[in-house]
C-alpha cells in the first residue's frame, strides 16, 4: 500500500519512519510513504502557502491553489487512485475499525493541514475523507498522520516480533472489542507487589479465564460504552454476564 504525505515539515517523518518495530514496515515497502513539500508548489520568492482570511480574524488559511498543484502531481505519480484525507475536528474520530479497513486497503493521499485550517474550496472540490484523533487540537496534520501509519504498519504481516500480538490489543474484534488485561513480567514480586497467582498457575484455563474477566472488569469501569456494544452485538456469554453482575 501507498501513503503520499502532502505537508510542510517532511523533516518531521524522517525519525518517526526510521525508529521502532514499525521501521519494518516502511524499509519492506509493505507500507510505502512518500512525502511531499506543500512549499515545492507555491509560486513567488517566499513560497507563500497561506494567507490572511477572508472576514477578518485571527490566523492565516492555507491557500487552495498550491494545495491543488501538489495534489495534481501525487495524482500523477500514484499508478492507482487513492482517497483524498484530511485530518479535521469535524471528521470521524479513528477507531480500530477502520485502521482495519485502512490496512487493508490500498492507502491514501494524506493532506497535514496547518494554521487556521485550509480553503474551504479545496476541501469542497478534492478532499474524499474527514478525520480526527478525538475532541482536541493539534497544531498541525502531521502527528494524526504519524497516528495513522503507525497503527496500519503494526498490522502489516511480519511487521510485530509475534504474529498474534496485535491480535490482544484492547478494541480488537478478537476481544471482542474489550480493553486488554493487565500485564506482568519479572521478578514475580516487585516493591512488595505480587504477580497474580493465576498468571502463575500454568494452567492455561485459568489463565485466559482471568485475562477475561480482567478485559471485563477494565472495559466495564473505564469504558462502559464498549461493554454496551459487546452486549448489543452478543458478544458476551452467560458467564461474562454473570461475573459483570457481580462487579
Amino acid at each position: 500500500m501507498r501513503f503520499d504525505v502532502i505537508t510542510l515539515f517532511p523533516e518531521l517523518f524522517a525519525p518517526f519512519l526510521s525508529a521502532g518495530v514499525t521501521r519494518r514496515a516502511y524499509e519492506t515497502g509493505q507500507v510505502d510513504v512518500r512525502l511531499w513539500n506543500l512549499r515545492d508548489f507555491a509560486e513567488g520568492n517566499y513560497r507563500r502557502v497561506d494567507d490572511r482570511p477572508f472576514g477578518g480574524g485571527p490566523g492565516m488559511v492555507m491557500l487552495a491553489e498550491p494545495l491543488a498543484r501538489c495534489l495534481a502531481a501525487v495524482k500523477a505519480d500514484r499508478a492507482e487512485p487513492g482517497p483524498v484525507v484530511l485530518f479535521s475536528p469535524i471528521g470521524e474520530r479513528l477507531d480500530h475499525a477502520q485502521v482495519e479497513r485502512w490496512s487493508a486497503g490500498a492507502g491514501a493521499i494524506l493532506l497535514c493541514g496547518r494554521y487556521e485550517g485550509v480553503d474551504q474550496r479545496f476541501i469542497d472540490a478534492h478532499v474524499d475523507v474527514q478525520m480526527s484523533l478525538g475532541d482536541f487540537v493539534l497544531s498541525g496534520g502531521e502527528i494524526a498522520a504519524m497516528a495513522l501509519l503507525d497503527a496500519v504498519a503494526r498490522l502489516q504481516p511480519g511487521v510485530l516480533n509475534d504474529a498474534g500480538s496485535h491480535q490482544e490489543d484492547s478494541f480488537n474484534p478478537a476481544l471482542d472489542g474489550l480493553l486488554d488485561c493487565p500485564h506482568y513480567t519479572r521478578p514475580e514480586e516487585w516493591e512488595g507487589r505480587k504477580v497474580p497467582p493465576e498468571l502463575l498457575s500454568g494452567h492455561h484455563a485459568r489463565i485466559e479465564a482471568w485475562r477475561r474477566q480482567q478485559r471485563l472488569a477494565l472495559t466495564a469501569r473505564h469504558r462502559p460504552d464498549l461493554i454496551a456494544a459487546a452486549r448489543q452485538a452478543g458478544r458476551l456469554s452467560p458467564s461474562d454476564e454473570q461475573f459483570l453482575s457481580g462487579l
